[in-house]
């Protein structure tokens, strides 16, 4: 009965997630630690087998070890890299270019939008908006919590998790 609840942990945190970006340009630790701690509660109840749990594990600390890299450079927020890493650990290897093509393409066009928004002058409804107006500056970075949370809400339903607690 516990798994119901915990089924629906990582929607609403990747959901959160890409709320948060979108309107402050962060995306909290408390996000990742809670996609952690959900993973950590649901992987006894679940009836996945151990070794499907460890490859999960894997490819949480494998893509971690990446956007530990891609941070260290410039090339990706912290947020992001932490996002991502707690969303490889739910999705596993099973999931996890699937997940990654679709958030190149999501942000691929998150960046299209934003790059159309920042060439107009700032809607009227934008004026009185601090998150509206800092995604208008081009010097802002890109939400990419957005796209991130965006793919992972689309792949989730095909995830052994979805299947298994789901039925």
């Amino acid at each position: 009965m516990l798994e119901y609840p915990l089924l629906f942990v990582f929607p609403a945190a990747m959901a959160f997630a890409g709320a948060m970006d979108l309107f402050t340009m962060t995306i909290p630790n408390r996000i990742s630690l809670v996609l952690v701690a959900a993973f950590a509660a649901m992987a006894p109840v679940s009836g996945l087998p151990l070794q499907t749990v460890l490859s999960h594990v894997a490819a949480g600390a494998l893509v971690l070890l990446f956007t530990f890299a891609m941070f260290a450079r410039g090339w990706l927020g912290g947020g992001d890299a932490k996002l991502l890493a707690a969303t490889a650990l739910w999705l596993g290897f099973d999931n996890l270019l699937p997940y990654l093509l679709l958030t190149s393409i999501l942000g691929g066009l998150l960046a299209l939008a934003l790059i159309s928004y920042r060439t107009i002058a700032p809607p009227l409804w934008a004026l009185g908006q601090d998150w509206a107006m800092r995604l208008h500056d081009r010097q802002v970075g890109i939400p990419y919590g957005m796209a991130l949370a965006g793919a992972a809400l689309l792949i989730y339903p095909s995830t052994k998790w979805f299947a298994v607690l789901a039925a």
